[in-house]
């Protein structure tokens, strides 16, 4: 049964004009509304998803080809998904590196180049810089992303386990994770030598496939099943994650991962991944 879950950042008349483009596609729907102006869960007896998601261009609309079901696991990526910049690219610019660790990283999050290596020789452009930086960095860059801390801390009201997995660094998902209310975190490690970065990475890196493994490990752990996770992130490295989630989303992700994801956040926040999951703005956790 083709199903769409539908949220308008901008109010019901854009709902209204989507129903209207769906039945002319479907003929008869079936409606529920999940928040009254804001999401709304479409289901039909036949129809195709992708066709009816390409009548909705042009609206401003997030949208999920998920039926409606609260998850159990949140696996997140940070940079980008649950914090508006690029660690890496931010601590380079305090070793006046910043634009040639961009270009690298705009690069790797697009899918075309591998990320370990990316990684290293954007981490090497970093040797030599004093650790107070970090912790400048942390405090003079890193916000959270507008909604993260209502999507995390309301899925961890309603039970579920919510994990902060990052191709970043450590130091960064320590404070993030406490900020937004993950339970758990894990990350790339930069090595030091007491007072300064030595411009090595801790091996093994943890890219795509350890955010895999991360979403699966955690998923057993819980006893739960692929289908009762939910991943999200942005870049070509959490593909595979997003790709293996029961509710997988890309959040105003690059080409490669919009275009694969069975859920997309594009003019919204990140309380949207609330909406896909049928949970309605009274369950939010104020914060």
């Amino acid at each position: 049964m083709p199903s769409l879950i539908l949220v308008s950042p901008t109010g019901e008349k854009v709902l209204e004009e989507a129903v209207a483009r769906i039945e002319a596609l479907w003929g008869e729907v079936a409606l529920r509304t999940i928040q009254a102006g804001e999401a709304l869960h479409i289901e039909a007896s036949d129809g195709d998803v992708e066709e009816a998601i390409s009548w909705l261009d042009g609206l401003p609309l997030d949208i999920s080809s998920r039926p409606p079901m609260r998850m159990g696991l949140l696996v997140a990526d940070m940079d980008s998904t649950i914090i508006g910049c690029e660690c890496l690219d931010e601590l380079a610019d305090f070793a006046h590196k910043k634009a040639e660790v961009s270009a690298i990283t705009e690069r790797a999050m697009a899918g075309e180049l591998d990320f370990e290596g990316a990684l290293t020789e954007r981490v090497a452009m970093l040797a030599g810089l004093e650790l107070s930086a970090l912790q400048a960095c942390y405090e003079a860059r890193v916000a959270l992303n507008p909604g993260a801390e209502v999507f995390v801390k309301t899925m961890a009201h309603l039970g579920s386990h919510c994990a902060l997995v990052s191709g970043g660094f450590s130091f960064f998902t320590s404070h993030v994770a406490e900020r937004a209310g993950f339970h758990t975190n894990r990350a790339n490690q930069l090595l030091d030598d007491g007072t300064r970065l030595t411009g090595k990475v801790g091996q093994p890196i943890l890219g795509k496939e350890a955010k895999l493994a991360a979403l699966k490990e955690d998923a057993a752990r819980l006893q739960l099943d692929l289908s009762q996770t939910l991943a999200i992130g942005d870049g070509a490295n959490d593909l595979m994650m997003i790709e293996a989630a029961g509710l997988g989303i890309a959040y105003r992700a690059k080409p490669i991962v919009a275009a694969q994801a069975p859920a997309r956040i594009e003019h919204g926040t990140l309380e949207s991944a609330l909406f896909f999951q049928g949970i309605p703005r009274s369950a939010f956790v104020a914060v």
